[in-house]
């Protein structure tokens, strides 16, 4: 191969490389909440900090994972519960979001918060189910902040709970989201 051939090789892959690089925006450490609380009972709430999100800049693509064993409760016997019998970490430790946010165009987004709506799967404990999820986006110092605040209902994902703890453990979970994207 001649030396021309080798450099306009490298060019193209570093070319290749970068328009990729330029076009994913990725938070490692976003925060999740959920409750699923029952007035004049005890708190059934969670926080997860250690979720990742994946944002194509030119597409409007976005995905989560999310580690069911990482969300943590006030009160241990509960989160003991939570992954041994509700979400069956050990069976499906995942849960995973992919969609396209709706309208999306990164040269729009500034400081000011824009809504959008983000539409796709919500795989959980086995079942995948499509959901459409708020979204409010807006540019900060250091990259892209994501924040969505929506409900699920246990049944839409075979979660059994007991007939015992029905009173006290609610059908639907408020889940929000908070992602910094680089």
């Amino acid at each position: 191969m001649t030396e021309m051939k080798k450099i306009t090789l490298l060019f193209l892959l570093f070319t290749i490389y970068t328009s990729k690089a330029q076009s994913e925006m990725i938070a490692s450490k976003g925060i999740i909440n959920f409750e699923a609380s029952v007035p004049l009972f005890e708190e059934v709430k969670a926080q997860n900090e250690t979720s990742t999100c994946t944002l194509n800049t030119k597409t409007g693509a976005l995905s989560t994972i999310v580690i069911i064993k990482d969300f943590h409760f006030k009160i241990p016997l509960m989160e003991k519960h939570f992954n041994e019998n509700y979400l069956e970490s050990n069976r499906f430790p995942k849960a995973i979001f992919k969609g396209k946010i709706q309208g999306f165009n990164f040269s729009a987004i500034k400081s000011d918060p824009k809504e959008y709506i983000l539409k796709g799967k919500l795989f959980i404990h086995g079942v995948s189910k499509d959901i459409s999820v708020p979204l409010v986006i807006k540019k900060g110092n250091n990259g892209l902040e994501v924040r969505s605040n929506f409900s699920i209902y246990v049944k839409d994902f075979n979660i059994k709970i007991p007939k015992v703890l029905r009173i006290k453990i609610a059908e639907k979970v408020n889940i929000n989201s908070i992602y910094l994207l680089h």
